[in-house]
């Protein structure tokens, strides 16, 4: 006879954080436009489709983007409550403005630039009109980055600072493989 023992169950006053998050659903009334836009944009795969659900994966999770289709749905205005991005990080600066440079190419261009101090971040806007932000960190370790918000430039530049993506790309392609830091 083979013993079970249970596994180390936390006590119900635990507080226990995910490991990371999923993935984003979307309701949309134009599933089709939105798919080729994530597709595009994200290099996602569609790995289920259905008349009520698309699931789009970039990597090995098995989705990170669901469409829901309703017919109700209308364009998000950004004025209420909600949800205001979506971020996406990327490893190397050089991701960041190689996929700019591919979503130039075609046609698709960022509504906003900003360098917050903690990333770098592209802001588009998908056909809903709902925001995903694509970025990447400014620093290499968490204590850098602690170390940064010791400085007080965060507080000097709140938000961050708008840039220019194609100033980054000349400076990016001229040996500058590090993301801007504010001071």
């Amino acid at each position: 006879m083979t013993v079970i023992v249970p596994a180390h169950i936390p006590a119900p006053s635990a507080t226990i954080s995910p490991v990371r998050i999923s993935h984003c659903s979307i309701q949309t009334a134009q599933v089709p436009a939105m798919k080729k836009w994530y597709e595009t944009v994200l290099g996602a795969t569609t790995v289920y489709q259905s008349d009520k659900v698309c699931l789009l994966t970039f990597d090995d999770e098995h989705h990170r983007v669901a469409l829901i289709h309703t017919n109700d749905a209308t364009p998000n205005d950004h004025r209420g409550p909600g949800i205001v991005h979506i971020a996406m990080t990327y490893a190397k600066l050089g991701n960041l403005v190689s996929t700019y440079e591919r979503l130039k190419s075609l046609g698709i261009k960022p509504d906003s630039a900003i360098n917050h101090g903690p990333s770098t971040s592209l802001y588009y806007c998908d056909p809903d009109g709902n925001h995903l932000e694509l970025l990447v960190d400014n620093f290499a370790s968490v204590a850098e980055l602690e170390a940064w918000f010791k400085t007080g430039a965060h507080e000097r530049h709140p938000g961050g600072e708008p840039f220019d993506p194609e100033d980054l790309v000349t400076r990016y392609r001229e040996g500058n493989k590090q993301p801007e830091v504010l001071t």
